[in-house]
């Protein structure tokens, strides 16, 4: 890095910036006085530790975290949301360290569950993945300077992603559970609904499926099942957390027909499978199973064996999310490749 201009050295942000602490983005200078009003705000001990940040085990205090929480906009009462984020990506089964230096695109996804969605006006609702709510942006954005500046994931430098996306700004949504006609994802996976929480994915950007004809469960499960076949390539397999984000339109056609969120997990695994002569590299296309699989079979060109697009049904992770009006979901890829990165809660403590 350059030294700092000695003109810009007043500059609080460009400082910053020119220090390499940043996003791109000008972030809020991290004077003494708004640290220590967001570690106030969280009830722990400046010195406490969170997490050791992979790759670089850099030290995540309570304090560190809370400057970086700064810098990102956060008011000081969302600070227990980011703490508990850090602590929940610094779990070996999400593993940070794979996420942090490959060369594909995920971005820590935090999925808010729980009371604390309205006590701090997290978006949930219309435009869950854009632009316009504070407590998403920065909640987000806090968790993906604390990767850089206490991971050591600086773009180019140990962060080696050949596109990235822009969730690596800020991803950060809640769940519509108002909307959903099921339990939310939190206590589905065993929370109690007064309990707030955070749960990360290491995630692709979103892509959008636009099912506006469909009207029954027959029309609209055939094309989520196709829109999802396509994660990575077409002939990926074995994928394993991936995240089906169902607007509350998509949703309600699914419990208005009495479909629970295993139905549609089942449904999809049993769909999304295909036999081993249609997966073989080079035909329609280059990539398909890797050899050490292929050499299972006698002869892979007649196999009819089924091979899985997901590991389980219960890879397949279902939120409702999104405006109560139009008839648009989401899939939002997991990050699978070598051992892979697996859904991760931590509850929110205030």
């Amino acid at each position: 890095m350059s030294p700092a201009d000695p003109e810009l050295d007043a500059d609080a942000i460009e400082s910053l910036f020119n220090r390499g602490v940043t996003d791109g983005l000008p972030v809020v200078p991290p004077t003494r006085p708004l640290v220590e009003r967001a570690i106030a705000a969280s009830g722990r001990d400046a010195g406490e530790l969170i997490a050791l940040v992979p790759p670089n085990y850099g030290r995540a205090t309570v304090e560190k975290i809370a400057v970086n929480a700064v810098m990102a906009g956060c008011r000081p009462e969302y600070l227990p949301v980011v703490l508990a984020a850090v602590e929940a990506m610094c779990d070996e089964a999400f593993d940070l360290h794979g996420v942090s230096a490959t060369t594909n695109a995920p971005a820590p996804l935090v999925i808010v569950n729980g009371p604390i969605r309205a006590e701090l006006e997290i978006n949930s609702g219309a435009g869950v993945f854009g632009p316009g709510w504070r407590a998403n942006a920065t909640i987000g954005r806090a968790v993906r300077l604390v990767c850089v500046n206490l991971g050591g994931a600086r773009p180019g430098d140990v962060s080696m992603s050949t596109l990235a996306h822009p969730g690596r700004y800020a991803y950060c949504i809640g769940e519509h559970e108002e909307a959903s006609p099921w339990e939310s994802l939190a206590v589905e996976h065993g929370f109690g609904p007064e309990q707030s929480t955070v749960a990360l994915l290491a995630a692709d950007a979103p892509l959008g499926v636009y099912a506006q004809r469909s009207r029954t469960p027959e029309d609209l499960m055939p094309t989520l099942a196709a829109s999802m076949a396509v994660i990575s390539h077409h002939r990926m397999t074995h994928w394993g957390d991936t995240l089906l984000v169902l607007s509350p339109e998509h949703a309600k056609i699914l419990g208005d027909a009495g479909w629970k969120k295993g139905d549609v997990r089942r449904w999809l695994h049993e769909r999304l499978q295909w036999p081993v002569r249609e997966l073989l590299p080079g035909r329609d296309g280059g990539e398909g199973l890797p050899e050490h699989v292929l050499a299972k079979y006698r002869d892979p060109g007649r196999e009819t064996t089924l091979i899985p697009k997901f590991r389980s049904p219960e890879h397949i992770k279902v939120v409702v999310a999104g405006g109560t009006a139009g008839r648009f979901s989401a899939i939002v890829p997991g990050w699978t490749f070598s051992k892979g990165s697996n859904l991760v809660f931590r509850r929110i403590h205030r």
